[in-house]
């Protein structure tokens, strides 16, 4: 079920048009995205890396610079410990030639999804003691770590925390007490105290931003950490890290630079998915080469995505490039699957009525818990746990909707849990296995959603008639990119279309090709790329599959449809038309 609702943002859209040379619809879809003033237009639209907030803002950065420059010119030993996501990769590629860069004798450890579980542990504590490490750099992780952190400090490490993540808190009679590790500096924005102004920048933002006070430590030029800034944007898109403020201009920064990145790997996983002639976008990051990345992390070794970035070797990255590719196309295979079985758990058991779902797959492979969580939420609208059993008992994830704050819920019932973390959207945990039920009892007890919670909302920008449509105003909605979280591509919606007729296109038939008119001299082409065999199913039982059937044929009929979309220029063998591609329906009679 699906509640349509327009914006209805008041502002003057002609002068705002007027003062940018854009038409009112762009200003209009400016206005949506929560900007309100000229000086915060000027920034969205044009803003540049000198609008980029002082790294020097970052609680800590100074103190955690001033002990790694010590630990550089003494020549002790640093090791770099990071999460196995593309974040987690990203930052660690980014320390490591930051500090190779600075003259430090550095090296750096992946925890193993599997063996090691997320973030710092007492098992690589130990290792590093036993290695000769000095001190310890964590990225994208850490900062829940405080036991862990104090065993090392226990065996005479220093260690620096630079992490994003939310800081862990205890509340008891309605006060909150946060819990940071004691480490001898901790680098992360979440910080109350912490008066670097934007907080929502992901774990290689921030190490990047350390690297650059670093940077001015060592009085090396801060033109050369713009190097980093193509891995910096790959990683804030694939941590789904809001594309408004700083993350905006870091994006486009790292989009524009990408053609030309150094980054031998880099390159390579981009000719390795056939990007090489394609306008790379936030969904190339988000959707083709950050997976990539990700499925070594997932299936084998985050070391192995790490190693092509560091690679310099043309042939030897390709051969990686190509290794990861293979490997995050089983991934997918692998979560097709897990989809489905999730689908039959959830209905085998009656669990698919609960408010909050938890599925408990044994032998799906933990590391593609998320994604399927994540598609669990989409396809119910509702928040989802799957759950896996491992060696040492369960681990699961959890994908949530807008209404449902994850981890202070599990806050609640952190008894049910050996470890968790997380935000609001998303988190991970571990437990033991005769605590499943009791998890799944409690979060349904406790929680507050009502049925309201779990209607999909669609946000419409404008409702635009098709007729509006043209190719200067399509190019114009380019300026409002890159398009990710907090950001999204421009959804318009127009009511009354009949359909003059469609057809299924591809082997796969997930893709429809409808022709449309809006009733008056308007035609246009719109693809649907959803699963066809849904929408055909939806189509007869509305209207009975005799009419269906009419309806497909393009012979004369009743039925009409709302659509939301969004408008694109489609090229084809050097032939431009506009089309439209539908992101939600209603079927109605005319």
């Amino acid at each position: 079920m699906e509640k349509w609702f327009v914006a209805s943002k008041r502002a003057d859209f002609n002068k705002i048009g007027e003062v940018f040379h854009i038409s009112p619809v762009t200003a209009r879809l400016m206005r949506n995205r929560d900007l309100t003033t000229i000086e915060e237009m000027q920034r969205y639209l044009y803003g540049s890396l000198s609008d980029l907030y002082d790294p020097h803002l970052l609680k800590d950065a100074d103190k955690g610079a001033e002990i790694i420059k010590e630990k550089i010119e003494a020549g002790k030993k640093i090791r770099i410990i990071s999460d196995y996501d593309v974040d987690g990769v990203s930052s660690n590629y980014i320390l490591y030639q930051g500090l190779k860069r600075c003259g430090a004798d550095v090296d750096y450890k992946i925890p193993d999804r599997v063996e090691d579980g997320y973030g710092i542990n007492e098992h690589l504590i130990e290792q590093a003691a036993e290695d000769g490490i000095d001190t310890i750099i964590t990225c994208d992780n850490g900062i829940a770590a405080s036991a862990q952190i104090a065993y090392g400090n226990s065996l005479g490490l220093t260690i620096v925390v630079t992490d994003h993540h939310d800081i862990p808190f205890q509340k008891e009679n309605d006060e909150i007490t946060y819990l940071l590790p004691p480490a001898a500096a901790v680098i992360n924005p979440k910080q109350k105290d912490c008066s670097y102004p934007f907080k929502s920048i992901c774990g290689a933002v921030v190490v990047y931003k350390f690297i650059q006070v670093l940077y001015d430590l060592f009085q090396i030029d801060q033109k050369e950490s713009e190097a980093f800034l193509e891995i910096a944007a790959m990683a804030t898109v694939c941590d789904v890290m809001p594309l408004f403020d700083e993350n905006r201009i870091l994006v486009k920064e790292g989009l524009r630079r990408i053609r030309q990145t150094e980054i031998v790997g880099l390159q390579a996983l981009i000719e390795a998915n056939h990007l090489e002639d394609k306008k790379l976008s936030s969904y190339h990051f988000g959707f083709i080469l950050g997976p990539c990345i990700n499925a070594s992390g997932r299936l084998t070794s985050a070391k192995e995505a790490l190693e092509l970035l560091l690679c310099k070797d043309k042939e030897i990255c390709r051969q990686k490039a190509e290794a990861l590719t293979a490997l995050n196309a089983e991934r997918k295979e692998m979560t097709a699957d897990g989809v489905k079985a999730a689908k039959a758990y959830l209905e085998s058991t009656g669990h698919a009525k609960d408010k909050v779902l938890v599925v408990y797959l044994p032998d799906c492979h933990e590391s593609i818990a998320g994604i399927i969580a994540g598609r669990m939420k989409e396809y119910y609208h509702k928040p989802v746990f799957v759950i896996t059993r491992t060696k040492e008992g369960l681990k699961g994830s959890g994908r949530s909707i807008e209404a449902y704050h994850m981890y202070q819920e599990m806050n609640k019932i952190k008894e049910c849990f050996d470890k968790f973390g997380g935000h609001p959207m998303a988190a991970g945990l571990s437990m033991q296995e005769d605590r499943l039920e009791e998890f799944r009892e409690k979060l349904n007890t406790n929680t507050m959603l009502t049925e309201e919670d779990f209607v999909e909302k669609v946000h419409i920008d404008v409702a635009l008639p098709i007729s509006y449509l043209s190719e200067s105003l399509i190019k114009e909605f380019e300026l409002l990119e890159p398009f990710g979280n907090e950001n999204t591509k421009p959804l318009f919606a127009q009511k009354d279309l009949y359909i003059k007729g469609m057809r299924v296109l591809g082997t796969t038939g997930r893709c429809l090709k409808l022709f449309l008119s809006d009733g008056s001299q308007t035609n246009i082409e719109a693809m649907y790329f959803g699963e066809s065999d849904g929408f055909l199913e939806e189509l007869s039982c509305f209207c009975g599959k005799e009419e269906a059937q009419r309806v497909q044929r393009g012979l004369p009929h009743h039925i009409w449809m709302d659509v939301t979309y969004y408008p694109q220029i489609n090229e084809w063998r050097g032939q431009k038309n506009i089309q439209i591609v539908i992101q939600n329906y209603r079927f109605k009679h005319q």
